[in-house]
């Protein structure tokens, strides 16, 4: 489909945008107005809930068949929107609008390689041959930071981490170089120095030709790409204005919130007395107490796609103590994810030791290792995922309690008191996760992981999917979890603020191997290997005309 634009018509032009779905009792938009010519980039910021995601998604036409759309007007490229069929949809989604999507899994066809996945608008909209295809997928791939492109290529999306799926994404959404591209969170699963590439890349994708929808909670991010930035809030835009404007000088007292939310996570530490130095790989640190979780010269490898085997966790170390957190950051594809799964028992070491309260962890028969999973549970980053859909929140934390071998007159009583640990209501037993906010979701998630009384928590990435309100809501909570319950946890995370935040020492991964570990002062304020300098260097910043330097870590420190 040709689209033609006059010179001065905004490629896509929003008033009075009104959404309303079947199921719910009030629009979710009500009454948006916005404009983006060509060479912008507007972001939408704002909490769960707030209608970015639908904005994003119905100028993609995807808010479904139950969706009530209403407008003076909603044009693209100067054409209206609500007269295309999805005939036009199709022609139009991958050539003129590309889609990133928050949810880089989700989002992937899960039966065919991600290299097929990115050559298919390729096929669909382009003259390219298939040699030429080939080429232009492993271009792309390099261009979002992917490393060893041939062998990604051939890899389907439960082989990558969660950062390569969203780079794997972005390489399809941009395939085509389309005249809008919109992106749902883009960076949320990327390590600063990834974050970084792909920040460089969508910055050279706007053009003369292209504007960029960017939905987005990280404001650093958005202060870097965006010229304009739209707070919504219920459903409505309570605030509209340049970057400058709007994150420096904002003027409704939502926006304010947000900002505080944000300094709240990224900025804010403990008194270092309260930060005592102890090494995060020391066999033996002088600590009178054992610790809880004590991983010794830890090794795997897996065989790829072409046959070679490829080590991905190599020889790391590491100790947790009683009511202390552990942070473990890199970037993706470092080997957190597959280090965690061999502390958690999902995979097999090839070579090292596991101790769990002083009991050798892969030792252990099945019974006894029955018995001592309960002492470690775990939170994932995406809790909707790990929820059984037609199971209500009663039925999710009942099956944790059985599980843990609680008896069934205590059930419902314990689940009452699980929630309230978490800070909810006893009323949401009757609903659905579904139902339920990302903030409560993720509540729920950390509820079910305490049902079993545990001693370690590990958290992966339990806060990169949400909105900086929220996650300081959630950080918040885990502190303080863990001074009431003496919890100790183990922290995953790619966002160096967080881990600046929440925890007491850090231990930096890259290519499988621990090259940098110690207290979170020492190694935040002290880095010594290049890559951990690196990672500093590469955090992004709420940015000004000049620059400010509201930078995440080094004003904390």
């Amino acid at each position: 489909m040709s689209l033609t634009l006059q010179p001065e018509e905004p490629l896509i032009d929003v008033r009075d945008l009104h959404v309303h779905f079947a199921n719910q009792p009030a629009a979710t938009l009500k009454g948006i107005s916005f404009e983006l010519r060509r060479g912008e980039c507007l972001a939408l910021v704002g909490e769960s809930g707030s209608g970015k995601s639908v904005t994003s998604c119905t100028l993609a036409g995807l808010t479904g068949a139950g969706a009530q759309v209403q407008a003076s007007r909603l044009a693209f490229a100067g054409q209206d929107l609500r007269r295309f069929d999805e005939r036009t949809w199709r022609s139009v989604r991958g050539a003129q609008i590309g889609f990133v999507m928050q949810d880089a899994l989700g989002s992937l066809d899960p039966l065919r390689p991600v290299g097929k996945e990115i050559a298919e608008p390729l096929q669909l909209h382009t003259t390219l041959n298939r040699a030429e295809r080939q080429a232009r997928v492993l271009e792309l791939l390099r261009a979002v930071g992917v490393p060893e492109p041939e062998l990604r290529a051939r890899q389907y999306p439960y082989q990558l981490s969660g950062g390569l799926r969203q780079r794997a994404l972005i390489a399809s959404a941009i395939a085509c170089n389309p005249r809008l591209l919109i992106a749902d969170e883009p960076t949320t699963a990327l390590d600063a120095t990834v974050q970084a590439q792909v920040m460089s890349l969508l910055e050279s994708l706007r053009s003369e030709r292209t504007a960029m929808l960017i939905v987005s909670h990280d404001l650093a991010v958005v202060s870097r790409l965006a010229n304009r930035v739209a707070v919504m809030h219920n459903g409505v835009i309570v605030e509209q204005g340049s970057v400058e404007q709007v994150l420096h000088d904002p003027q409704h007292p939502y926006t304010q919130y947000l900002l505080q939310a944000g300094r709240a996570v990224h900025f804010q530490r403990k008194p270092a007395t309260a930060r005592p130095v102890l090494s995060a790989v020391a066999a033996s640190s002088g600590v009178a107490s054992p610790p809880l979780l004590q991983v010794r010269n830890l090794s795997k490898a897996f065989k790829g796609p072409d046959g070679q085997r490829r080590t991905v966790v190599n020889g790391v170390s590491l100790q947790l103590q009683r009511g202390k957190t552990l942070g473990i950051v890199g970037e993706s594809g470092s080997g957190k994810t597959t280090l965690t799964r061999m502390i958690l028992g999902l995979e097999t070491p090839d070579s090292g030791d596991i101790q769990i309260k002083g009991q050798p962890w892969l030792q252990l028969s099945d019974a006894q290792r029955r018995e001592l999973r309960r002492s470690i549970q775990v939170v994932f980053q995406d809790p909707l995922s790990s929820f059984d859909p037609r199971y209500t929140v009663q039925r999710v934390l009942f099956e944790a309690l059985q599980v843990a071998g609680h008896l069934r007159g205590d059930w419902l009583p314990r689940a009452r008191e699980l929630l309230g640990l978490v800070r909810l209501d006893a009323a949401l037993l009757g609903r659905r996760p579904i139902e339920l906010s990302g903030g409560q979701r993720q509540r729920i998630a950390i509820a079910r992981a305490l049902a079993a009384g545990p001693q370690i928590l590990v958290c992966d990435e339990p806060v990169s999917a949400l909105d900086v309100s929220v996650q300081a809501q959630i950080l918040e909570l885990l502190d303080d979890l863990k001074q009431r319950l003496g919890l100790a946890c183990l922290f995953i995370s790619h966002d160096l603020g967080v881990i600046n935040h929440v925890s007491d020492d850090v231990l930096v991964m890259k290519d499988g191997v621990a090259v940098e570990a110690g207290s979170v002062r020492e190694v935040f304020d002290h880095p010594q290997h290049p890559y951990t300098q690196a990672l500093l260097d590469a955090i992004p910043h709420l940015e000004s005309g000049r620059r400010m330097a509201f930078e995440f870590l080094k004003l904390a420190i």
